[in-house]
């Protein structure tokens, strides 16, 4: 099961691959257009950690686990309801969430997030898993007061550094039954499991790529469970996603 890391050193990203908790081996090229091993290895604790994939766009899914429309008194959807984050919104592991001084609310929303391994375009449900490369913890960050104001998401979702991904790219796996977790400051905050989602993986990959072509790094953001809350700087908040990894980021003020 191959676990790609992405990360920055010496003024430029590479790609390389786990090897143990705490050993990356670089490889040449990318795990979306072949690679092979260099032999270089290096330590986690000596590379800034980037997001796994650079996206042309993040597609988002609302309200896609019932305990979650509950939670917000909200009518399930018929369709998958689909919004976008802009790539300027990406963080790495370990970096800092900036709240906003326009938002008196800034909520966490742990997710498991789809990355395209190739270009995709009106595929069946049943091609989807053709057209994924792998997988990733998401946190879907989100400006409340804003999102109730607008009545429409983009501002909400859409501040710098309100998409945290990462920290692995994790493939050969299955997203049918994945627990999806999230932790505030240590203390368990949401716990749900794939197999709750209204819409599956395999939906969401063809219901999307039958309104926009969806090429190798973008990412589909499966929606969150119910639990989601608010955060304040100096808290830290992780997402942890069965077989995926845990994606830790912090809090700052403005």
């Amino acid at each position: 099961m191959p676990i790609f890391v992405r990360y920055y050193l010496s003024g430029r990203d590479y790609y390389g691959l786990l090897a143990g908790e705490d050993r990356i081996e670089r490889i040449s090229g990318s795990p979306f257009d072949g690679f092979q091993p260099t032999g270089e290895a290096l330590t986690l604790a000596a590379v800034q950690i980037l997001p796994p994939c650079r996206p042309t766009k993040v597609i988002a899914v609302g309200l896609n686990y019932r305990d979650h429309a509950r939670e917000f008194n909200l009518k399930v959807p018929d369709e998958p309801l689909i919004f976008m984050k802009p790539p300027s919104s990406l963080l790495g592991a370990g970096e800092a969430i900036i709240a906003p001084t326009m938002s008196r609310r800034v909520d966490f929303e742990a997710e498991l997030g789809v990355v395209i391994g190739r270009t995709c375009r009106r595929v069946t449900r049943e091609q989807a898993r053709g057209y994924i490369l792998g997988y990733t913890c998401v946190n879907d960050i989100t400006a409340r007061d804003l999102q109730e104001k607008d009545g429409q998401w983009t501002r909400a979702k859409g501040f710098d550094t309100f998409c945290p991904v990462g920290p692995f790219l994790v493939t050969d796996i299955a997203p049918d039954d994945l627990a999806v977790q999230s932790f505030l400051n240590g203390e368990p905050r949401q716990s749900s499991r794939t197999r709750e989602l209204i819409f599956s993986v395999e939906e969401l990959v063809s219901f999307i790529s039958r309104i926009m072509t969806l090429v190798p790094g973008d990412i589909i953001s499966t929606g969150t469970p119910s639990g989601v809350g608010p955060m304040q700087p100096g808290d830290t908040i992780e997402v942890r996603v069965e077989q995926v990894g845990r994606l830790i980021n912090t809090v700052v003020g403005e």
